[in-house]
């Protein structure tokens, strides 16, 4: 899985959300993918977790992708100053070019958005279309109620107990940089 320059892809909000920690932690893990001599992939956004994280990894001296689609470049005012800015027609060929263009999924908190681009990916993941590592970063517990929410679809029968394998729940990026390290070696 390694290449020249291992790319994270981070899904993450386009807002800061309530919990003042969410922002520390992007700005944790921007510094991280760039002290490590990795790419951050993202969605271009220069506003919420988006831009958190992406400032943190230029400033720390890392590469970064963003990808955004034409109808966001306002809203989510997309940061001109990344290494590489990749404009697309729609949100499934963000999602693509974003998934394409890495190594790693690393999930933060976020909304509908980060969502659907977790189950996206993990939906691929399930189908044998990757092998690429998922990771939810849950910081301050924020992803609990997904989880619980996956292991009642587990229970319920609508999926196997297997789809748990296919996603790493890390709490702290300290965590995270242990287990990508050894994912990307």
């Amino acid at each position: 899985m390694s290449r020249a320059l291992a790319s994270i892809c981070v899904f993450c909000g386009a807002r800061n959300g309530a919990n003042p920690s969410h922002v520390t932690t992007a700005r944790a893990l921007g510094a991280l993918i760039a002290a490590e001599g990795w790419r951050l992939v993202y969605g271009a956004g220069d506003v919420g977790l988006m831009g958190e994280v992406a400032r943190a990894t230029q400033s720390a001296g890392g590469p970064t992708m963003g990808v955004i689609p034409t109808h966001l470049l306002s809203a989510e005012r997309a940061k001109q100053d990344v290494t590489q800015l990749v404009i697309t027609q729609d949100m499934h060929e963000r999602k693509k070019v974003m998934f394409m263009n890495s190594d790693a999924i690393v999930v933060l908190p976020g909304g509908a958005g980060t969502l659907d681009e977790f189950f996206e990916v993990l939906t691929w993941a399930i189908l044998g279309l990757h092998a690429k590592p998922i990771y939810l970063l849950d910081n301050d517990g924020y992803w609990q109620p997904l989880i619980a929410l996956i292991d009642h679809v587990v229970a319920q029968g609508f999926a196997d107990a297997s789809i748990t394998r296919h996603v790493q729940v890390i709490s702290d990026v300290a965590s995270l940089a242990i287990s990508l390290r050894a994912a990307l070696a």
